[in-house]
């Protein structure tokens, strides 16, 4: 098997010094819980210095560590690559990897949407090449060059996520990354605290065409209020919009959710020479189903789609495997908990937990209308629509209000109960009606403690909140009740 990294040839990236035997990769890891024998260990700086795990890395297999300086406890002939700066060399790796490459490279970002449309893409490009992508959401500042650096020589198409928390983050990673194809799924108020407006998100988004190749292809989202800013960054290049509006490129005409799939039918202009010259037929139009729901994956799945067409795959086929996609756990996946095997009671799990700010939570509550709760079943006998809502943070000044204008979503009505985790979810339990509030606790501990109490079987219960809201917990503490459940009747 070709390695990864050679010494030889990351010294070449990176401009360092080798100490030690030669060695070769076949992986990159900053993180020894997950290291595989055989790995790359980077020793990155940011809560923790890996600097203190260069032994540990070592013990437990690692080939070779890129260091700024000789740990304490190693033995005198341990294979190290010294530089001045970690993650500057790691970036050297990253963009050397990427030069030695004929992949075609997908760049993704977004208020909402961004990690679900780059599994989607993953998993509709890996029949029809060898795939590379991002791990969970690796999108940030060492993100980004560790995809890339973890990326082999042979790869046929790549799909790397870029994300921000402030202004002039993406731009350099879109660079980095050097895609040919850059999607702008949505703009939404996200990360608030660290810009003065909606347009300010969206100019930071729209900045991922600055990385585009020649040649290259902008994909955006139509249905924004800030489209216009998205249009002009990608006057350069050749650009495709997504959405139900009629100035769309690629526009939606019917998205029906049934329940837990998406049906997305509509058109493309006349004059759409790319995706055209792709195969598609007159009048062109086109319809696909996605194994999700939520109005939400069926956008997604359209800029995904676009995306595939851009990089020269098959719609076709891409199209059909799309049916059999799953959003990943904590990003909408919906699945049923058993709470009695015997006679088949249970209830319907959404696990929304990794993320939230107001527009993908207005996702959520539309995905959570839309599902029928079961009649008949547990001690309540009248299925429930069931929130347990988490902070949504970096929303800046404003946060109280955005939290309280949840109350006034018209999917609301239909939710028999609201739970909310932390101190930003106080202003939304203030505002609804008391007969809709179930709870209100500082920490997800709390709520996770009484998980038995806060459902009954036929329930449908949407979990979501911000990662640092820490409500996975609860996410957690439900299943327990469906693995007790199935232990206990064995």
């Amino acid at each position: 098997m070709t390695p990864l990294w050679t010494r030889e040839v990351a010294l070449a990236a990176t401009g360092g010094r080798a100490q030690g035997p030669d060695w070769q990769a076949s992986g990159v890891s900053i993180d020894t819980r997950t290291l595989e024998p055989g790995d790359l260990f980077v020793a990155l700086t940011d809560v923790r210095d890996g600097h203190d795990f260069v032994a540990n890395a070592f013990e437990k297999g690692a080939a070779a560590a890129l260091v700024s300086r000789v740990p304490e406890g190693l033995a005198e002939d341990a294979p190290l690559l010294l530089v001045e700066d970690v993650l500057a060399a790691l970036e050297h790796l990253g963009a050397f990897a990427r030069d030695r490459t004929t992949a075609r490279v997908v760049a993704v970002t977004g208020s909402v949407g961004k990690t679900s449309t780059k599994e989607m893409l993953r998993h509709m490009l890996r029949r029809q090449g060898r795939t590379h992508a991002a791990e969970a959401s690796y999108n940030n500042h060492w993100g980004v060059p560790l995809t890339l650096a973890r990326m082999p020589e042979n790869t046929e198409f790549a799909v790397i996520e870029i994300g921000m928390n402030h202004p002039g983050e993406i731009a350099p990673l879109a660079c980095l990354a050097r895609p040919h194809v850059a999607i702008v799924t949505t703009v939404a108020p996200a990360h608030l605290e660290a810009f003065e407006s909606i347009e300010g998100i969206a100019r930071e988004k729209a900045s991922i065409f600055e990385g585009l190749e020649a040649g290259g292809i902008a994909i955006y989202n139509a249905d924004v209020e800030t489209a216009p800013i998205l249009a002009e960054a990608a006057v350069d290049f050749r650009s495709i919009s997504f959405g139900v509006s009629d100035d769309a490129d690629v526009r939606v005409r019917r998205l029906n959710v049934v329940d837990a799939v998406t049906v997305v039918e509509g058109e493309e202009r006349p004059d759409n020479a790319l995706l055209s010259a792709g195969g598609r037929t007159e009048p062109n139009t086109f319809i696909f189903k996605v194994g999700a729901a939520g109005r939400h994956f069926g956008m997604n799945a359209l800029a995904a789609l676009i995306a595939v067409e851009a990089v020269g795959a098959d719609w076709d086929i891409a199209a059909s495997d799309l049916a059999r996609w799953h959003p990943p756990s904590g990003r909408g996946q919906r699945e049923t908990l058993v709470l009695d095997a015997v006679e088949g009671h249970s209830i319907e799990l959404i696990d929304d937990a990794f993320n939230a700010n107001p527009a993908s939570m207005v996702a959520a509550f539309e995905v959570l209308a839309g599902i029928e709760p079961r009649e008949g079943q547990g001690r309540i006998a009248t299925g429930r629509r069931i929130a347990i809502l988490g902070d949504m943070l970096e929303l800046g000044p404003t946060e109280a209000e955005l939290h309280r204008a949840l109350a006034d979503h018209p999917a609301m009505a239909s939710f028999r109960r609201v739970d909310c985790v932390g101190p930003r979810m106080r202003a939304l339990f203030e505002a609804l009606p008391a007969h809709r509030r179930g709870r209100w606790v500082e920490t997800a501990e709390e709520l996770a403690a009484e998980a038995h109490k806060l459902i009954d079987a036929g329930d449908v219960v949407l979990v979501k909140g911000s990662k640092g809201s820490r409500v996975s917990l609860v996410v957690d503490a439900l299943r327990r009740l469906h693995q007790a459940v199935d232990e206990g009747t064995e």
